[in-house]
């Protein structure tokens, strides 16, 4: 049986094979594709390295493996062996990623390689149904959503952290006072990706378009608020956003939703979303 390689950190030579694989699955590959559209291959300029597994020809064939090493490590595929390179070259350093993220059988492949020095993980959710959308949303949207302002940033917030700790289980406003999590959030408003329904100058649903590729755009973050939830406003906003995607910006709307999240599974297929993967996340 063969056996791949070492992983190695991919540099501009490999832009073309890189590119080729990520658009085997635009869906699944959307937040790496983000990056390495408008960075290329350059670690400093993408905010983290590339690592492939070649095949038999090197730098002239397929990537066989092909993984995103940065603030979350995104095994995009491999084989048993070229996970194990990227857990080779995972555990050469401390751990700096706060998850592993991207399709299951990639998650869970690399995690039983680096589950020995890097666990026990904080969580394993080894199941989330990738979902995308390509047409005209099933239901009508909400037209009371819109693009949030960059001077509704302090109105807005507070449901974005809301959010974080019912989705995420931590506070992202731990360790720097939440400087980092207002930045990020900031940046999302400041690019037209964050939306909201305001009521009475409060947040009653939210979402934003975290990854957006040439092809895709990929819905995180939906919330409704505590005492809203039950009257449609999410299936209605996910809508809004979705067709936001699909007719404004030309991209396939994606996201993806733990499989144990009935409520949100059944919101979603109400939409007209369908599952075209399967993710999985390894929280630290």
């Amino acid at each position: 049986m063969l056996r791949l390689a070492g992983a190695r950190l991919l540099d501009d030579k490999d832009y073309p094979a890189v590119r080729a694989a990520l658009a085997a699955d635009p869906v699944g590959s959307c937040m790496v594709s983000a990056r390495v559209e408008v960075a290329g291959l350059d670690p400093w300029r993408l905010g983290g390295e590339l690592w492939g597994a070649d095949g038999r020809h090197g730098r002239t064939g397929e990537l066989r493996g092909l993984c995103f090493s940065g603030p979350n490590l995104i095994p995009l595929r491999g084989n048993a062996a070229a996970l194990r390179s990227f857990a080779d070259r995972a555990l050469r350093k401390h751990r700096t990623c706060s998850s592993l993220v991207g399709p299951a059988d990639q998650v869970l492949g690399l995690w039983d390689e680096l589950a020995a020095e890097w666990g026990p993980a904080r969580e394993v959710r080894a199941d989330q149904p990738l979902m995308a959308l390509d047409r005209q949303p099933a239901l009508p949207a909400d037209r009371l959503v819109r693009p949030v302002r960059p001077t509704e940033l302090e109105r807005y917030l507070p449901a974005a952290i809301s959010m974080f700790l019912e989705e995420v289980g931590v506070d992202p406003r731990a360790g720097d006072g939440g400087a980092g999590y207002r930045a990020r959030v900031a940046e999302l408003i400041a690019g037209g990706r964050a939306f909201a329904r305001f009521e009475n100058g409060e947040v009653v649903f939210k979402a934003e378009i975290g990854a957006l590729s040439e092809s895709v755009g990929q819905i995180q973050g939906v919330w409704v608020h505590p005492d809203r939830r039950g009257e449609g406003l999410g299936a209605a906003g996910t809508a809004a956003v979705a067709a936001r995607l699909v007719h404004g910006m030309g991209r396939i709307a994606s996201l993806y939703v733990n499989a144990y999240n009935a409520p949100a599974l059944t919101v979603y297929r109400k939409v007209g979303f369908r599952q075209v993967g399967r993710y999985a996340t390894v929280l630290f």
